[in-house]
């Protein structure tokens, strides 16, 4: 696991940014018009792959809708984590969004 360097300042400008990556669809905003912010733009890969596995769970919401619950829960946390200006790594998801070429 990489260390990630904290610009204080660019936490403290995108927080509301990168608040957002958590609801739903809202988390292409900072993907587009945040690329220039590491702290926006890395929660806004981990909002993207929770927004992706919350439309599977709400396909198969019969199934998965344990797995929805939680990632909604994981969303709200997000928002939390982001607010207060820290970079939060999801469970079970957080390694691949390094992985993402966005």
């Amino acid at each position: 696991m990489e260390k990630i360097q904290i610009n204080k300042h660019d936490v403290e400008e995108h927080k509301v940014s990168a608040a957002m990556s958590y609801v739903g669809i809202l988390c292409l905003f900072p993907l587009m018009f945040k690329r220039h912010s590491p702290y926006a733009h890395f929660h806004a890969k981990q909002g993207l792959l929770l927004f992706l596995v919350e439309i599977a769970c709400a396909a198969f919401f019969f199934l998965l809708w344990p797995v929805f619950i939680l990632a909604i829960y994981f969303a709200v946390r997000g928002i939390s984590q982001t607010l207060h200006g820290k970079y939060w790594r999801l469970p079970f998801l957080g390694r691949f969004v390094e992985k993402l070429n966005v």
